[in-house]
């Protein structure tokens, strides 16, 4: 992307991890976190050649059974990091390249568990700087997992106004809401 080049994405987007294997991830675009995170688990700290490296695993799809993603990286540094919740950790940060409507950029990624988060997946404001703006009442402008740019259903529609077919309980939320009011 070229400077002064920004492009509107919405709350919640589709994007790849391609260097990952990742091909597609629900990630919540937040301009409220610094940096960026992945939902990590079996994070193993190790050395190959004297280089700092990080294996760990990753399920791109929340609540599935699909087997993990199996991955090994650099570890560019060890950062601190504070939580929503106030808590400090510390956490491999490594690079790679998020993808987002056929733009690829460069970030830096925190490994961390997010079991109890509703995505695998923050994009923090530091690797949307000078690259996107967030609509925070838009979701998925990038377009719906496989789906085309943009463009919506009738039934989708309803879905993110909560004025969908099915059942819904006292907050709009369908019958497949995750706690956190996400829905896959």
């Amino acid at each position: 992307m070229t400077g002064g080049q920004r492009v509107v994405f919405g709350w919640r987007e589709w994007v790849a991890l391609p260097e990952l294997g990742v091909a597609t991830i629900k990630a919540k675009l937040d301009t409220g976190a610094r940096t960026s995170s992945l939902h990590a688990f079996r994070i193993k700290r190790f050395r190959r050649d004297g280089l700092p490296m990080v294996r760990f695993e990753i399920h791109p799809v929340q609540r599935s059974a699909v087997a993990p993603i199996t991955v090994e990286a650099p570890v560019s540094e060890e950062r601190t990091v504070r939580d929503s919740g106030g808590h400090e950790q510390v956490r491999p940060v490594i690079v790679t390249e998020v993808e987002i409507d056929g733009r690829r950029w460069p970030i830096e990624l925190t490994l961390t568990r997010r079991d109890a988060m509703g995505f695998r997946m923050l994009l923090g404001r530091q690797a949307l700087r000078g690259r996107a703006v967030v609509d925070p009442g838009r979701s998925f402008v990038a377009g719906r997992k496989g789906g085309p740019r943009g463009r919506k259903t009738g039934k989708e529609k309803g879905r993110e106004t909560g004025r969908g077919k099915g059942r819904r309980d006292a907050h709009g939320r369908g019958a497949n809401a995750h706690p956190s009011g996400e829905e896959e």
